[in-house]
């Protein structure tokens, strides 16, 4: 029974990868979702429904818009097949949680997914656009309050939350703002609200250590200059608070058997 659900799941997941990217693309653009229906970027007609079948469409089209030809973004359908997978991992991290009957797996198994769309949503909108979006970050700080309330793990996430905001706060102060900005910040608050202490510190160090070294790359390959170009840093938090959200318990373990603590 679990099979023909997961691959259910992970069709619906490439349905909602779709808004994924209207949410991505005009949130970064700072248009709202009653402008209308999904249009070409390029010569900005309509998209008719078979259009927007999700990858099949980019298939069928070859990657092309059917009206005037111009080659479409590859974020269309990555985003769709990340999003099917996020939602097979929310899948995967209730169960382990709750037995598959109960209304608390129906819960997590939808936090999960409402946790795992917005910040997929803030890495994407954060690289392309260089904004961490303050609407997805309070609609996501109120679905995680919901749930921590009702789960009892509220006071010792907000106190985290508080920390990392402070820190992070910290960091913007010490750089003046060219190291870190007003929108991290507002992340941070949520990372720490929607982890909690310790699974926030593993999170903010993988950003910061897959950040560096990333930076350094681009940099040896010359596609950045130092001190001169700036990287976003909202998609490492996303990736890894993502990462951290569902195996930061796994990584722990690990790291305290390997300091010989566990």
């Amino acid at each position: 029974m679990i099979y023909p659900i997961t691959f259910i799941l992970f069709i619906f997941g490439l349905f909602v990868g779709s808004f994924v990217n209207v949410v991505i693309d005009r949130i970064g653009k700072g248009e709202t979702f009653v402008k209308g229906r999904s249009h070409c970027e390029f010569c900005k007609r309509d998209l008719k429904w078979f259009d927007l079948i999700p990858l099949l469409s980019f298939v069928f089209l070859k990657g092309k818009c059917r009206y005037c030809g111009k080659k479409l973004s590859y974020q269309y359908p990555l985003m769709e097949i990340v999003t099917g997978i996020l939602f097979l991992f929310s899948f995967t991290y209730a169960l382990s949680l709750f037995p598959f009957e109960s209304v608390n797996f129906i819960l997590v198994l939808l936090f999960s997914i409402v946790i795992s769309c917005s910040l997929l949503s803030v890495f994407m909108i954060d690289l392309k656009y260089g904004i961490i979006p303050d609407n997805i970050i309070i609609f996501s700080s109120i679905v995680t309050f919901a749930y921590l309330l009702y789960f009892g793990n509220f006071l010792q996430n907000f106190l985290t939350a508080i920390g990392s905001a402070a820190f992070f706060l910290l960091l913007m102060l010490i750089t003046k703002g060219k190291g870190m900005g007003m929108g991290d910040v507002k992340f941070a608050f949520l990372i720490g609200l929607l982890l909690g202490f310790p699974l926030v510190a593993i999170s903010v160090y993988l950003a910061f250590l897959t950040g560096a070294i990333v930076s350094i790359i681009l940099i040896l390959a010359g596609l950045k200059k130092f001190k001169k170009d700036t990287i976003p840093f909202g998609p490492f938090l996303a990736a890894c608070t993502l990462l951290s959200f569902f195996i930061g318990n796994k990584i722990l373990e690990i790291l305290l058997k390997f300091l010989n603590f566990g």
